[in-house]
């Protein structure tokens, strides 16, 4: 087993470490929230609603979308009032929880993966609550097809909540070496 030594330099160099990686993912999701509305305010400027410019013909189109429901459309025909109050309610209490998260102290998120798929979920969700709260609708301009089919019109945030949720799977399922240390040291 190994020995804990407490010294002030030691202390000073964990402080720094975990303010680094709070900053480093502050910064991270400021990125997100900045591309987020800077590519929405270009498409809100430049095109009107649903009109498309092919990206990669057959494939890949920007298209001005007007989304007031939640992803994909879920809620877009319910009451307005209501659908504003549960989905600002919902947006907000993910923001509460992920800010929390990457502002906890324990271990539980100290990994990188952890923390940089929490600060891309933060921004992704600040940008779309954004729109919520001052526009009641948000801007999707990404769509996704071929033929027939069509993925439902997305934008950055919703690119950087999902990118976030996938580093956060993965970095679950994978194994940890200190994990590993650790069950092996209780055997």
């Amino acid at each position: 087993m190994r020995g804990v030594r407490l010294s002030s330099a030691g202390i000073l160099e964990l402080v720094s470490r975990e303010s680094t990686a709070r900053m480093t993912a502050l910064a991270a999701a400021l990125l997100i929230l900045l591309a987020d509305r800077l590519t929405k305010l270009l498409i809100l400027h430049y095109m009107q609603a649903y009109e498309s410019i092919s990206v990669i013909p057959g494939w890949l189109r920007i298209v001005h979308a007007e989304n007031p429901g939640a992803a994909f459309g879920v809620l877009a025909e319910g009451n307005p009032i209501l659908r504003s109050i549960v989905l600002i309610g919902v947006s907000g209490a993910v923001l509460i929880f992920v800010a929390s998260a990457l502002w906890n102290r324990s271990g539980a998120f100290r990994s990188a993966g952890t923390r940089f798929g929490l600060a891309l979920i933060l921004g992704g969700a600040f940008g779309n609550l954004f729109d919520r709260i001052f526009r009641g609708t948000v801007t999707d301009f990404i769509e996704v097809y071929h033929g027939t089919w069509s993925f439902p019109a997305f934008n950055v945030a919703d690119s950087a909540i999902t990118v976030g949720a996938a580093l956060l799977v993965i970095d679950l399922i994978r194994p940890h070496p200190r994990r590993i240390e650790k069950e092996k040291a209780h055997t």
